[in-house]
């Protein structure tokens, strides 16, 4: 970059596990603008956020459930590494459990 180059920065900047299933992702845009010593400002700034839980689920008219596993292979690297992590066998019995007793 040289002084005054604009350039865009997008960084993962929070994932989360809430309730041992959900992944709170946050995404944050920067555009950022470079001095003449080299330093960058930030001019403007946005996020994304998205959840992510194991299974979309769903209930059939006979009362039976689907649970259809969440494809992650188009996240970051970094979020997919950390739904990995906390989606054990046991965390995703206890989600399809808990979708189960909520009904749909």
């Amino acid at each position: 970059m040289a002084n005054g180059d604009i350039t865009k920065v997008e960084e993962y900047d929070k994932i989360e596990v809430v309730n041992a299933w959900a992944i709170q992702v946050r995404k944050a845009t920067k555009i950022m603008e470079e001095n003449a010593d080299g330093s960058l400002t930030e001019l403007s700034s946005s996020f994304h956020r998205h959840v992510l839980q194991p299974f979309i689920s769903s209930e059939d008219a006979d009362g039976d459930w689907t649970h259809a596993a969440t494809d992650i292979s188009g996240e970051a690297a970094s979020v997919q590494a950390i739904a990995n992590a906390a989606w054990t066998d046991a965390v995703k019995n206890a989600f399809k459990a808990m979708r189960e007793a909520q009904g749909s």
